[in-house]
């Protein structure tokens, strides 16, 4: 599903995603994340072994929310399902991120031996309520 400029700048903005999950019993888990997005291809940066990485090796469906920062009002939900799960560009990738989230050069948190993943995923239901 194509995804608006208006809400792509709910992506580009420093707004945290909620991403939502499967466990294996089928209960929902949920967590708070950044959030990228790169034409039509939403990117998560995760580590290897995180609790929404092994359950989306499991099972691709995964549901987003994001709301803007400076204006509650402005929301999106998407479900959609992970594509590709990959390591390459991943560290890279983590530290534009914490450019983005805490303007900062390189990622702060990092952990030896930790092993970043992208998540890339295509959207298949977009909902987005902006106010008027």
């Amino acid at each position: 599903m194509s995804i608006s400029p208006d809400v792509k700048k709910l992506f580009e903005d420093k707004n945290l995603a909620f991403v939502s999950t499967l466990m294996k019993d089928g209960s929902p888990q949920i967590t708070p994340t950044w959030i990228d997005i790169d034409g039509e291809v939403i990117i998560i940066n995760t580590a290897e072994g995180r609790t929404k990485q092994k359950n989306l090796l499991r099972d691709p469906r995964i549901a987003i929310s994001i709301v803007e920062r400076n204006n509650q009002y402005n929301m999106v939900t998407i479900r959609g399902k992970v594509m590709e799960q990959t390591t390459i560009g991943a560290d890279l990738h983590i530290d534009k991120m914490a450019k983005k989230y805490l303007g900062v050069e390189k990622y702060p948190f990092a952990r030896h031996g930790e092993k970043r993943i992208l998540l890339k995923i295509k959207s298949e239901k977009v909902f987005h309520m902006a106010p008027t």
